[in-house]
């Protein structure tokens, strides 16, 4: 029999295996169990497709989202893999062919919903074959405690009495320790090893602006990354579809995806984004879960997430090629407040503490003035040595001042309206502004009217935001978020206490070349990969597949580099495997050698 690595490179078309998947693999194929927890795009479905081609058994896959199994069956194929998926989609002979080629041993990987899966008579037709391995993928969804939690996974505990010498290997990306625990005691994982890799992404730059017309904020980002393909999450389908109008009549190639669209509508979407006939899919949180889709160059959060796993996870759909990506997120002091009074309509205490504890951890990543990677990776109970680098924080310092006269101002005007107004008001009075509410209660004749002109409405935000961080101010949520006074404010107002801030930074600073997949190609070499970009997409097209099914970008970017003359070159590039070679590599070795001497 051929080695797991000859496996890897002939069939994968990779050179080596990513940190543990190795590890994993040997597990699983001694008979093992295993428990994996491994970033997004850190190589999760490698570690039972593998053992599945190269053993030779059957391994069945419980995936929570239809479309995660299509990206990853349409995958298989383009390599040589005998797959296919099961699930309601399916037309009535579709699935009975699927079931046949079951039944006839035709298949390696078998990728099955949940519910499917937990149905008698399928379990009780599955006893009568011989499952290798059963891999449950997303297996945070088994647990209560999860950010996702899905009472029909719940009901997978139930397959170890049915398969009892079959190993498992439950898979995630995201599980804080209590979650961990409850998916080993759900799944009866409690003799499996485990596998906790780190969660950093370092190929991911994140970054944090004030939101201040979000609008021209998006706009901006958006116009250094032409052509490329993102996803901007926002959390109500109002807001999504407003968002999507609002960049299609800018003539950017977007479209919106939410639970409110034609089920048709939500799939054709879903589609064009991953055949990159649609850039840019703006959408509510759902999205993107199942797309194994590696090209992602940025994302973008339009409102704040209710809470860091979330967050986590959502920018980890960008770069999952290894290559540059972005991860930008507007936050607003309103979305924060708003996020704040809806936890405490909540009548169930313990689930409003929890809740509550994960949205102050997400605002504290936000309005962090250290490396954001540092709090991030903190918060999931990983630690970085040093700051990383990569993050707005690191790359451009937030330059410190002596705040103390800005913020006995800000101080002395929420005492001077009673502690009974909030931000917007406050900032109106320090500005000086003429408006109906502040002719309506008098604010015009108080002591702080107007003393404030020295800095912007967006900087006074920031200063007042950062105050309330520091803690000299609170919001009252229960009374329409007023600002109200802490003990340490007294004590700045009476002069006993300096306050120092970062400077408010409401306006990104352009970059001189943004994070992308070529960005560190040369102008040679970038002639090349874009003549490689159209004749994948050419081909994608042809065979009805996305793009990255033929190779992914950062495939093409080395190829661009290495210019191979020979298959023998074009095998020993990282993605291009025998089938891949075979199916692909005369057209890729023309264009490459017609676009390098032009």
């Amino acid at each position: 029999m051929s080695s797991i690595h000859e496996t890897l490179r002939r069939v994968f078309g990779l050179q080596d295996f990513r940190p543990h998947q190795q590890e994993i693999i040997d597990q699983v194929m001694g008979g093992g169990d295993a428990f994996v927890l491994m970033p997004t795009g850190g190589g999760k479905s490698l570690c039972y497709q593998l053992p599945a081609v190269h053993c030779g058994g059957l391994c069945i896959v419980v995936s929570p989202l239809i479309s995660l199994m299509k990206d990853q069956v349409d995958a298989l194929l383009a390599n040589g893999v005998s797959a296919a998926m099961y699930n309601s989609n399916l037309d009535a002979a579709t699935a009975r062919s699927v079931l046949a080629r079951l039944h006839a041993g035709d298949l390696d990987l078998l990728y099955v919903a949940p519910e499917r899966m937990m149905r008698p008579g399928f379990i009780h037709s599955l006893e009568s074959l011989t499952v290798g391995l059963i891999a449950i993928d997303e297996a945070h969804c088994v647990s209560q405690w999860g950010h996702d939690f899905r009472p029909e996974y719940a009901a997978l505990g139930e397959l170890r009495a049915h398969f009892p010498q079959t190993p498992f290997i439950a898979l995630t990306a995201t599980a804080d320790p209590q979650t961990r625990q409850d998916i080993v005691n759900v799944l009866g994982l409690q003799s499996a090893r485990w596998f906790i890799t780190g969660f950093d992404r370092p190929n991911i730059r994140y970054t944090v602006l004030e939101k201040h017309q979000p609008q021209g904020q998006l706009l901006r980002f958006l116009q250094k990354r032409e052509n490329e393909s993102g996803i901007v999450y926002a959390l109500s389908r109002k807001r999504v579809q407003e968002i999507a109008d609002f960049l299609a009549e800018r003539g950017y190639s977007a479209a919106a995806y939410h639970a409110g669209l034609p089920a048709a509508t939500r799939r054709d979407v879903q589609e064009r984004f991953v055949r990159d006939d649609v850039s840019i899919v703006v959408a509510t949180v759902a999205f993107g879960m199942g797309i194994d889709k590696p090209n992602v160059r940025f994302v973008v959060h339009y409102d704040l997430p209710r809470h860091l796993e979330g967050y986590y996870q959502e920018t980890g759909r960008a770069g999952r090629d290894g290559l540059p990506a972005e991860a930008l997120l507007l936050f607003g002091l309103q979305d924060l407040a708003t996020a704040r009074f809806q936890l405490e309509q909540s009548a169930n205490e313990q689930q409003k503490r929890i809740e509550s504890h994960k949205l102050n951890a997400m605002a504290g990543f936000a309005e962090s003035l250290t490396c954001r990677r540092r709090v991030l990776l903190g918060y999931l109970g990983e630690s970085l040595d040093q700051d990383c680098g990569n993050c707005d924080i690191c790359l451009d310092p937030p330059e410190r001042f002596d705040a103390t006269e800005a913020a006995r101002k800000v101080l002395s005007c929420v005492y001077r309206l009673g502690q009974s107004f909030g931000i917007k008001q406050v900032v109106d009075v320090l500005r000086g502004a003429d408006n109906e509410r502040i002719r309506k209660f008098s604010h015009d004749r108080l002591s702080t009217y107007g003393i404030g002109m020295e800095y912007s409405h967006a900087e006074w935000l920031s200063i007042v935001r950062q105050l309330i961080h520091q803690g000299y101010l609170v919001q009252d949520i229960a009374a329409f978020s007023v600002l109200k006074l802490t003990a340490p404010a007294a004590r700045v107002l009476r002069g006993e206490e300096a306050v120092e801030l970062a400077r408010p930074r409401v306006k990104e600073k352009a970059r001189k070349k943004p994070a992308g997949a070529a960005s560190d190609l040369n102008r040679d070499d970038l002639q090349v990969f874009e003549a490689l970009r159209e004749l994948r997409k050419r081909l994608a097209d042809e065979r009805g597949v996305p793009p990255y099914v033929i190779f992914g970008d950062a495939t093409l970017v080395e190829m661009s580099r290495r210019r191979p003359a020979s298959d023998a070159e074009l095998l020993d590039i990282n993605g291009v495997g025998q089938v891949k070679l075979e199916r692909h590599g005369e057209a890729f070795l023309q264009t490459i050698a017609a676009a390098g001497d032009a």
